[in-house]
């Protein structure tokens, strides 16, 4: 497979095939740990494939599509490979289920992953090696354990000749990373058939355990997410020789209103998936809930306490700064980078507070602007979810939440088709979940992913 490394892991030699350590198993142990062996190595090979997406149009998918429709191919699915641009690679493939003119159900991840320094990492984080009992590597998080979960149940499930209740749409997209202009927002544009009679979808960052109290695992099921506003920030002044005084320097007037923005403390706004999730946890720890102030319950949440409470409010943070060429010129114009996400119903509050902020004379240019989404925890695909979690963990509770960032579902809802975040793990309560993502030393448990393949198989045949 081209781009794809041949190392073995020694951890992962001889891990649940007949003839090694499982033989004489019973057969649904036996096969409950085939599932569990490929979902964990198709995961590590899917790591050692570097699918990195730098932005800017700079990414590669080839490799790694090509990849998925070899595993697919190798049990007798046949797959298609939509190019939105040389090396901008989807992957494409339906599962016919028993009664197909039920609505479809489509199942999506992505292809591609952020970029990683090896010179920051302790293990090479392309890979895809297994120690402490976690695969290490770029996107064993977001969200190449998902795409092979997604590709061990349906491998078992061909081999078999089993056939889900209704159609099953398989989507691995490209660009996810950069905001999907060659993945899922092409394919919505121009390919919107490979989605007909779908209405419903499941993705990334959703069905992961938070423990709490006294042992409580409550699993979060993502159900809504902030929608994002990129904004670029231009000042405009008189140039001008440094040594002089300039009271029309663009640098000192973007200066200060990006330090209003950063500075700025957005009022408290809770939607109905947030105040949901903090009664849950209120019940969870026997703590107080306050619905006019969530906040005090934010410690409960432990490692997930900062992406939670980025739910609570807008937000709007500076990320990049761009101003002069030498150090005594004044330049003539100066511009900033603002992130802002917003929450559902609350775009035109946090653009007119950015405005307000910044004064009249500083231009806001939108770079990129896409929706926020928020659903109903309710209906029979959310029992389906919190059932299939209860299969594998009796004592765990299934709970509804807001993700501070966005998935591809943003772009499936155009089409009508509603989305939930649900890529099962059962997580140690001492990892650090949120900071993985994008960070130093990304992991998964291999234990997160026996979990997860099972209740992953459970939800899609009962669904």
């Amino acid at each position: 497979m081209t781009g794809a490394s041949n190392k073995t892991n020694p951890d992962s030699r001889n891990i649940g095939f007949p003839g090694c350590k499982n033989a004489g198993m019973p057969a649904i142990e036996l096969e409950r740990e085939l599932l569990e062996t490929d979902a964990i190595v198709l995961c590590q090979e899917m790591i050692r494939i570097p699918s990195v997406n730098f932005g800017d149009g700079k990414g590669d998918e080839k490799a790694i599509a090509d990849y998925v429709v070899s595993k697919l191919r190798e049990v007798g699915i046949d797959a298609t490979i939509y190019e939105s641009a040389p090396g901008r690679c989807n992957v494409v493939a339906r599962i016919a289920g028993e009664d197909s003119g039920k609505p479809g159900l489509v199942v999506h991840g992505h292809l591609d992953v952020v970029p990683a320094d090896a010179r920051d990492w302790s293990m090479d984080p392309f890979g895809g090696e297994i120690k402490d009992g976690m695969i290490w590597g770029r996107g064993a998080l977001d969200m190449k354990n998902m795409d092979a979960m997604i590709l061990a149940v349906v491998r078992k499930w061909a081999r078999s000749g089993y056939k889900p209740p209704r159609d099953v749409v398989l989507v691995f997209f490209a660009d996810e990373e950069a905001g999907s202009l060659f993945g899922s927002r092409w394919m919505v544009r121009e390919h919107p058939e490979v989605f007909a009679g779908c209405n419903e979808a499941i993705s990334e960052v959703g069905g992961f355990s938070v423990t709490v109290g006294e042992g409580t695992r409550l699993y979060f099921v993502e159900a809504a997410q902030k929608g994002i506003h990129w904004m670029k920030l231009t000042a405009k002044g008189r140039a001008g020789h440094g040594s002089m005084v300039n009271n029309e320097n663009a640098i000192t007037a973007l200066s200060h209103a990006v330090a209003k923005i950063g500075s700025h403390e957005w009022p408290q706004r809770y939607t109905k998936t947030v105040r949901i999730l903090f009664q849950k946890i209120a019940q969870a720890t026997g703590k107080e809930y306050d619905e006019t102030d969530l906040r005090p319950l934010l410690a409960e949440f432990g490692t997930t306490a900062r992406m939670i409470g980025a739910t609570l409010q807008n937000t709007a943070n500076p990320t990049l700064l761009d101003a002069g060429y030498k150090a005594n010129v004044i330049p003539q114009t100066a511009s900033a980078i603002v992130d802002g996400r917003f929450l559902p119903g609350y775009e035109d509050e946090m653009n007119a507070t950015i405005r307000d902020l910044i004064g009249p004379d500083i231009e806001i240019e939108t770079i990129t602007r896409d929706i926020a989404l928020e659903v109903d925890f309710q209906g029979d695909l959310v029992d389906a979810m919190c059932a299939a979690i209860l299969s594998e963990d009796p004592e765990g509770i299934p709970v509804p939440y807001m993700m501070s960032g966005g998935t591809d579902n943003k772009a499936l809802s155009d089409l009508g088709i509603v989305g939930f975040g649900f890529s099962p793990l059962k997580l140690p309560p001492e990892l650090d979940f949120a900071s993985l993502f994008h960070g130093v030393d990304e992991r998964v448990p291999v234990d997160g992913i026996k979990f997860g393949v099972h209740v992953l198989e459970s939800f899609l045949k009962n669904s």
